[in-house]
């Protein structure tokens, strides 16, 4: 029981090192950032630095027992999501992503007391591969593609 609990503990770190990350990013490419004066803007910019640098000492790692299948599964779902991030359009990647999203919300049936599957638009075939995938993984893909939604509605709302 006290291993389960350093795990859940440890990942939860972990997410709030990734929240962090994502914070310092957005900053880094706030569009506000052009309003300010050249000096405003340098300083503005090495403290993000600072920040970042020190946010990547920090390493945080719980790993996950995988079978080859369970490997080959948490790869191709990474592949996946690697190509909405590769995206040029953050229109389309935006709605791939929440596709994406809506499938593993139709794995974690647990959230839903009176779900129906079928009034959700998921990516059926991301949807089958993320079932090859561990139930640590899917949580951990889970949470990753609700911060890459985030992240992409800022994209989308700024653009």
């Amino acid at each position: 029981m006290k291993v389960e609990m350093l795990r859940k503990d440890a990942m939860v770190l972990r997410d709030k090192k990734d929240f962090l990350a994502m914070s310092v990013d957005l900053l880094r490419n706030n569009e506000y950032l052009t309003g300010l004066n050249e000096n405003e803007r340098d300083e503005i910019k090495c403290y993000v630095q600072r920040i970042s640098n020190r946010l990547g000492t920090v390493e945080l790692n719980v790993c996950t027992v995988r079978d080859q299948a369970q490997e080959d599964s948490l790869h191709h779902v990474n592949s996946l999501i690697d190509l909405i991030i590769a995206s040029e359009d953050p229109v389309m990647s935006r709605q791939k992503c929440q596709q994406y999203l809506n499938a593993c919300s139709t794995t974690d049936t647990s959230v839903y007391t009176d779900f129906d599957p079928s009034t959700i638009y998921t990516d059926k075939k991301f949807e089958s591969v993320l079932l090859g995938c561990t139930l640590d993984d899917q949580k951990t893909i889970k949470k990753r593609l609700q911060a890459l939604l985030v992240y992409l509605t800022q994209q989308t709302i700024v653009h």
